[in-house]
């Protein structure tokens, strides 16, 4: 039987001499090793992104992280550091997209950059830089480190008990999970659960209350080196599951 296809939004990129569209490796590798799905790229298009037609034949959503920010006038507020990275492209593309997907009732995982994407897209707002707001601590990884060590475990989170990520998780109160980020949420978007936080009181994941189908958003990275992580391999594998099941609805 064929496996579910995932839409996996690309990034724009442009190193070298020719822009291009890219993904990493770890985000495509765990929707084909984790989900069992068949990943496919869509570029950030914008405007020219015929959404209806991707979302005919999507079976589920996959929003990476990335290198850059969504701008901040998508939610109301002034650019704190103009020199850090953003992606008009990219954000023209997803939020939109994320909102027919959720209107079709396509299942959604959406991981770190994808995490603010969906509460921005819904209308919730971010903190731009969360280690500058007093009582949270610092989430970012440390750049000088090799990349198994910025990618360890970095503080555990705190899952809310009867929620979605707990029953994945067979009832866990708390897991550990690395922290690569520099902003984070402010105001959760109507609609939207809390599923788990870290011990500054951070939003760390969180479910989307009114989707008929798996819609689960967390802000670590459960990609990396999925295979070796349980838990990471428990939430690709319910994900998986929502799109297989989203793939045999379709006659």
């Amino acid at each position: 039987m064929r496996r579910p296809i995932v839409l996996v939004p690309a990034c724009s990129q442009d190193k070298g001499s020719h822009p291009s569209y890219a993904a990493q490796n770890k985000y495509v590798d765990a929707v084909a090793v984790g989900a069992r799905c068949q990943p496919l790229l869509v570029p950030p298009l914008g405007d020219n992104t015929d959404i209806e037609s991707l979302l005919g034949i999507a079976n589920g959503i996959m929003l990476t992280g990335a290198a850059s920010n969504l701008q901040a006038s998508l939610y109301g507020q002034e650019t704190l550091d103009p020199s850090l990275p953003e992606d008009h492209a990219r954000d023209e593309t997803t939020l939109p997209l994320i909102r027919a997907a959720l209107m079709h009732g396509i299942p959604i995982l959406a991981i770190c950059r994808g995490f603010q994407e969906v509460n921005v897209a819904l209308g919730g707002t971010l903190h731009q830089a969360v280690h500058t707001v007093p009582g949270y601590f610092d989430h970012r990884e440390d750049k000088s480190q090799s990349l198994e060590q910025q990618y360890a475990a970095a503080h555990r989170v705190k899952l809310e008990k009867g929620g979605l990520l707990a029953h994945i998780l067979d009832g866990a109160s708390e897991i550990q999970v690395n922290s690569l980020h520099g902003q984070g949420i402010d105001r959760l978007a109507a609609g939207l659960q809390v599923e788990a936080r870290s011990d500054d009181g951070l939003i760390e994941a969180y479910s989307i209350a009114a989707s008929p189908s798996f819609a689960l958003a967390v802000q670590w990275h459960p990609e990396w080196r999925v295979e070796e992580n349980h838990d990471s391999m428990r939430m690709f594998s319910a994900f998986g599951l929502a799109c297989r099941v989203h793939r045999d609805r379709i006659p």
